[in-house]
């Protein structure tokens, strides 16, 4: 296992995120990680790269317990990652080149003719070697999340966190995403963690499925084993039902009696 989670539990502000969460990612394939928005997708990610710590259970990654690495070792950890961050995050003030080379300047002392050399093949696999000098605002956002696809790769990964990726996308940007995804995972021989809830994209690419409700992983197998579930919860989710036991109001006091106290004050 690249990744393993274990009777994870966190909370933030008392209110828990996870309360016993247990998942595996397998190396060289594909894993969704989905649920409905707060239920801690981005926070699993957090704590994979060790950005948080669980309060209980543990995480390892690459057969390393998380919490008894020091802060070299994760440092030394995070750089066998690359991260897809929601929107990209391209650096705005220098350009596409200077953005997917960030990483290899960063992190090595590589001659500048093999850094160019880097940057263009990584360019080239997503397609966009022919915009190295555009600045970020001259992208379009299909373009942008490439750019940001090409910065994650660009040290070679061994496993590719992805958060969010298909976010304001148009139908053509996101079919263009979805095929570097497959692409990328085959071509590299890298794993892949993609968070979304984003179904009928994932069902195309995915090799692992979780729904992650109330803290822990609700259904688990491929994209056809989740849509066959008998789990109501399991069903609502990913026929996008309104109706079903995810409730549509966050928690809150009597809406009658709040009223009334609203009209006394």
């Amino acid at each position: 296992m690249v990744v393993a989670v274990r009777d994870v539990h966190y909370a933030v502000g008392g209110r828990p995120i996870f309360a016993g969460l247990d998942l595996d990612v397998r190396r060289g394939r594909i894993t969704a990680i989905m649920g409905p928005s707060g239920t801690g997708k981005t926070t699993l990610l957090k704590l994979i790269t060790a950005q948080v710590r669980p309060q209980r259970g543990r995480v390892q990654v690459f057969d390393r317990d998380l919490a008894t690495l020091h802060e070299r070792e994760v440092y030394a950890l995070r750089r066998r990652t690359g991260m897809l961050f929601q929107n990209g995050a391209l650096l705005t003030d220098i350009d596409v080149f200077e953005n997917v080379a960030f990483p290899v300047r960063e992190h090595s002392d590589l001659p500048e003719p093999l850094v160019r050399l880097l940057v263009l093949t990584k360019l080239q696999a997503v397609g966009l070697r022919g915009a190295a000098n555009l600045m970020p605002a001259e992208l379009s956002g299909g373009m942008a999340r490439r750019v940001a696809l090409a910065r994650a790769i660009v040290m070679d990964p061994e496993i590719l966190l992805y958060d969010e990726p298909f976010v304001g996308l148009d139908p053509i940007s996101l079919g263009v995403i979805l095929r570097l995804i497959k692409q990328m995972n085959a071509a590299l021989g890298i794993t892949s963690v993609v968070v979304s809830h984003d179904v009928h994209e994932l069902a195309t690419i995915a090799d692992d499925s979780y729904l992650i409700s109330g803290g822990r992983v609700a259904a688990a197998g491929t994209p056809a084993q989740l849509r066959a579930s008998d789990s109501a919860a399991v069903r609502q989710f990913m026929t996008g039902s309104a109706d079903g036991p995810v409730p549509f109001h966050y928690p809150a006091p009597d809406y009658a009696t709040q009223l009334l106290e609203a009209e006394r004050r």
